[in-house]
């Protein structure tokens, strides 16, 4: 048989699998009428610190870079809601921290709160029974953003490529809104490596707890992914991939709260939660804030040429720029024309700074080898680059626990910000790189305030330290590792194998889905 027929063969099979899924190719979704807020004891909250004198800053803001401010945040919010609490995230783990945050959930719909939870389907692994089990509560519902028609196995994945311009679309955003008043917003998921947990890797991540008017920009755009084509009640994954009776699924078992060495109890119950929150808002600084997001569903979903709303926001950003931008971005990849755009802003005096993981900080060869393969142009387009060090001091100023950290455990970078000048910053769920750019749904808060820019320049500057980041430069036209008085010629603290996987990642046409 030769290689030609093998392949009719090949796509006749994928085009025979990809027709066997049972999904419609869009759901109409009744809508809903408008709700005016309702006043609870968060909106109280955050009314009474409003500043006296008018002001354009309108939106309170406090960043957080521990996994224990972020989890106690999340949980503070969730046992003080009285009336809605809408989530979006691309990955909630069945692990510690992604299970008791659900059985809080459940805790807070017990007592009437309506919880909305959307998810993107490409990390569900095979966990809609549980999710079904979660949505048969009155008060919860959940739905799942643009799944993949056939639900096990390879079939799955064929089925994946089958329909690869749309289903390779993800939900990258992540929000979580109690009672219309507070948000967090940001980098993490949901799992306990994204909150200073894990027994197998923690990340430097970042989110912001945000108030004020920018929140009703935030639910907006939960409300759009909620009610878009796209968005399936997982009712009807469920369809598919169970037929036992309700009672016979899985349930979420009780679950104590995670406990953190050398951090205070987390807090627990309405009345330590609210307490939490108030002090908190005492550290929150007011700002001019704006969040943006793209469109749930693309006007054009094959045309993968075009930035979306985020990409140009960021690009407007930095072209506006007249001295410094600084970049963390778990991964890094730019494409020819944003690589020739680098470089004119660099001509023009700014100073670009990126902070991205090494190999062997990254937790993915296949994203870090997109990264890889362009690092010698970024270098020479006149970006810094640094690459966080596995060991680096990071992971234990945030952790306080020396378990969780190198060389015991891996730690990496999850973190996306950007900071424009020292004046405007930016947090969210963008990476800089081609998915985040031309694939993704993602969202970002862009704040203006320079008190916040320079707090978080500084923190993104004591990453690049050389105790916690090697610092790339080009020698004689080859890329060269320094820290301190020590320099190495390949990637550091990595196998032969390793490197190997990662040039020959490079010879693939994947850079843009990576």
């Amino acid at each position: 048989m030769s290689v030609l027929q093998r392949i009719n063969i090949t796509l006749f099979f994928v085009a025979i699998l990809s027709g066997c899924g049972s999904l419609p190719d869009g759901i109409e979704h009744a809508s809903e009428p408008a709700v005016a807020p309702i006043t609870s004891s968060l909106s109280e909250l955050r009314d009474t610190s409003i500043p006296k004198k008018t002001t354009q800053e309108t939106s309170a803001v406090l960043i957080q870079d521990a996994g224990w401010d972020a989890f106690a945040q999340r949980l503070a919010l969730i046992e003080t809601a009285e009336h809605t609490i809408d989530i979006q995230y691309y990955i909630w783990n069945s692990d510690t921290s992604g299970h008791y945050l659900a059985s809080r959930l459940l805790a807070a719909a017990d007592r009437g709160v309506k919880v909305r939870v959307m998810l993107d389907d490409i990390n569900l692994n095979e966990r809609e029974d549980l999710l079904i089990a979660l949505n048969s509560h009155p008060q919860v519902e959940i739905r799942v953003f643009n799944p993949i028609p056939t639900r096990r196995g390879v079939t799955k994945w064929v089925n994946f490529l089958g329909d690869f311009s749309r289903l390779n679309r993800r939900m990258h955003n992540k929000s979580f809104t109690v009672d219309g008043a507070f948000s967090v917003v940001g980098g993490r998921n949901i799992g306990d490596e994204y909150f200073d947990l894990s027994e197998e890797i923690n990340f430097r991540d970042r989110d912001v707890l945000v108030t004020g008017s920018v929140v009703a920009d935030i639910q907006t755009s939960f409300t759009q992914y909620w009610d878009s084509t796209w968005s399936y009640p997982v009712d009807l994954l469920a369809k598919e991939v169970s037929s036992e009776p309700a009672s016979q699924q899985p349930v979420l078992d009780e679950i104590d709260a995670p406990v953190y060495k050398n951090y205070p109890a987390l807090p627990e119950g309405n009345k330590t939660a609210h307490q939490y929150l108030t002090n908190l808002m005492e550290k929150m600084t007011w700002v001019n804030a704006q969040f943006v997001f793209d469109r749930p569903v693309p006007l054009d979903k094959d045309n993968t040429s075009e930035p979306k709303s985020t990409a140009k926001a960021l690009a407007k950003l930095a072209s506006e720029s007249d001295k410094e931008i600084l970049l963390e971005s778990a991964y890094l990849i730019f494409d020819d024309n944003q690589l020739e755009g680098w470089q004119e802003l660099v001509s023009k005096g700014v100073e670009i700074k990126a902070l991205t993981n090494s190999m062997a900080s990254n937790d993915l060869t296949t994203n870090h080898s997109g990264y890889a393969g362009r690092r010698q142009d970024m270098l020479e387009h006149g970006i810094q680059l640094y690459e966080l060090k596995p060991e680096a001091g990071l992971c234990e100023e945030s952790t306080r626990d020396i378990s969780k950290c190198a060389p015991i455990l891996p730690y990496g970078l999850h973190a996306k910000s950007a900071v424009f000048d020292d004046r405007i910053a930016s947090i969210g769920s963008f990476n800089f790189n081609l998915r985040s750019t031309y694939l993704n749904t993602e969202s970002i808060l862009i704040i203006e305030n320079q008190e916040i820019a320079q707090q978080l320049t500084q923190d993104i500057e004591h990453a690049m330290d050389e105790e916690n980041s090697w610092h790339l430069k080009l020698q004689e036209g080859e890329v060269r590792w320094y820290s301190g008085d020590k320099s190495w010629q390949s990637e550091p603290e990595t196998g032969r194998w390793e490197r190997f996987e990662s040039q020959f990642l490079q010879l693939l046409p994947i850079e843009k889905y990576l």
